[in-house]
């Protein structure tokens, strides 16, 4: 069911309103069978996946808890081995079996391995995730197993960020499904907002922008260099209103019946370097490497090239995790080589900004990071779009050419329409971010306000695109 549905409204209507009509002791209960609907809608049969692998974490955090010494490991890797194991079977066998075949042919040999006419679950990376977390905190320590099974299996499937996060640790959601939240206006309120924020970057932004974007990078052998860098500069707004514009309607739903789910995105193209964007964008992913993988390889707590190496190969399975194709590999491998040099070649800068007294200026400084930093990830982007490595490297070039003509149809002039709105965008979340005052959604005058909630209602209906445009990172 995706969250820019009629169907999706009409869902969220009839579970909230249940939600807050039934006694305490069965809410629990509604959101664990609202969950199994909101994710059978897409594909039935695939509920079973997800049932195999809650059922595996539950007795698998149970008997951690239970156990000592090796047999808490053991358990432990039982259920990683569960969920990776589903991960590699639906997402990366075909494409392992691919390259196998590709590696076979070239020294004559038919790779006897079939290929699955399977279809990826939705979501799949996200609540497998999310499990794992579940059973490697209670092996830490640092979470209670959950006894009740039903508890448990609403924690995984709990559907607001059942299919795309943002990826909740046990410690921050399980006890929350205990809590009795009764309804507060205020707090309805905040969460519609910012449903209808997430609806609007959605429909509005990253839907037309995606008209545009697709015609370009769906036929890369018809289109020049101009046209390519305008779509990959689009293409950064698309991703970012369409994942950010979800976890804004997931984080709003729960939100409305007094869930807290955790920021996602902290307006990541105000980063100054690589390193801050990624503290700021999915940071619910970001900080799941960083304390499942990185920190257990070593942080930077070991030597400056195994540092290195640990940042790296983060970045790579980060790529991975993202999709089964070489671009998604690529695009980590960028991310990783970036951070990787702007620690490398820290000093050198610092001394080339100081003979250069560009650190004299701070506003003209942090001008200058913000956009270097755009243009880097912008770059990356490029990979992460192309529909294979082939076309990637191809737009580079002609990107590189930097000719024309430009793609310009009626979409473009749409498209030009909606960047200026993405313009209004930033300098609002701009002012609001350093002001701390200027806000349309939140301003002190009520006519301002609900002028503003006026206007955007206006837009989205007039401007946004209803065809069911599923979610970018549903893939994933």
């Amino acid at each position: 069911m995706l969250f820019n549905s009629i169907h999706f409204i009409f869902f969220f209507v009839i579970v909230t309103t249940l939600y807050f009509v039934l006694p305490y002791r069965l809410r629990w209960f509604l959101l664990l069978v609202s969950s199994c609907y909101f994710y059978m809608a897409f594909v039935p049969v695939y509920i079973l996946i997800l049932g195999f692998t809650i059922v595996i974490d539950y007795f698998a955090g149970i008997l951690i808890e239970k156990s000592e010494g090796r047999k808490r490991k053991f358990y432990l890797i039982i259920s990683l081995i569960a969920n990776i194991g589903v991960l590699a079977v639906f997402k990366y066998y075909n494409f392992i079996n691919d390259n196998l075949t590709f590696l076979l042919q070239e020294f004559g040999i038919d790779n006897p391995i079939p290929y699955l006419s399977i279809l990826l679950p939705i979501g799949l990376s996200f609540h497998t995730f999310q499990a794992m977390s579940y059973t490697i905190e209670v092996y830490r320590g640092h979470q209670a197993a959950e006894r009740n099974f039903g508890i448990y299996s609403l924690y995984v499937m709990f559907y607001p960020q059942l299919v795309a996060g943002p990826i909740e640790r046990p410690q921050n959601l399980l006890y929350q499904f205990r809590k009795k939240f009764d309804f507060d206006y205020d707090r309805v309120v905040d969460g519609l907002k910012l449903m209808l924020w997430g609806m609007f970057k959605k429909v509005v932004i990253a839907d037309r922008l995606a008209i545009y974007v697709d015609s370009v990078y769906n036929n890369p052998y018809q289109h020049h260099g101009i046209s390519f860098a305008l779509a990959t500069f689009f293409f950064a707004f698309q991703i970012y209103c369409d994942f950010s514009g979800y976890s804004d309607i997931a984080i709003g739903a729960a939100r409305v019946m007094g869930f807290k789910l955790m920021t996602n995105f902290n307006r990541p193209y105000f980063s100054r370097n690589i390193s801050e964007f990624w503290k700021r964008w999915h940071i619910s992913l970001s900080t799941w490497f960083k304390d499942y993988l990185y920190i257990s390889l070593g942080g930077n707590k070991v030597s400056i090239p195994r540092w290195y190496f640990n940042l790296f190969i983060v970045f790579l399975i980060s790529g991975l995790w993202h999709g089964a194709n070489w671009t998604f590999i690529i695009w980590g491998a960028l991310n990783g080589f970036y951070l990787v040099f702007a620690i490398a070649t820290r000093k050198f800068r610092d001394k080339l900004n100081k003979l250069s007294g560009i650190d004299r200026v701070p506003w003209l400084n942090q001008t200058f990071q913000i956009l270097t930093a755009f243009v880097l990830t912008c770059f990356a982007w490029i990979f992460f779009r192309a529909n294979n490595v082939s076309e990637a490297f191809h737009i580079v070039s002609e990107i590189a050419k930097f000719n024309g003509p430009v793609f310009y149809d009626s979409i473009s002039v749409i498209s030009f329409t909606v960047l200026c709105v993405v313009m209004l965008l930033l300098v609002e979340l701009k002012m609001e971010y350093y002001k701390g005052k200027f806000s349309f959604f939140n301003n002190r005058n009520v006519i301002v306000r609900y002028m503003s909630y006026a206007t955007l209602i206006i837009i989205l209906l007039l401007m946004g695109v209803f065809d069911g445009g599923q979610f970018i990172y549903f893939q994933f």
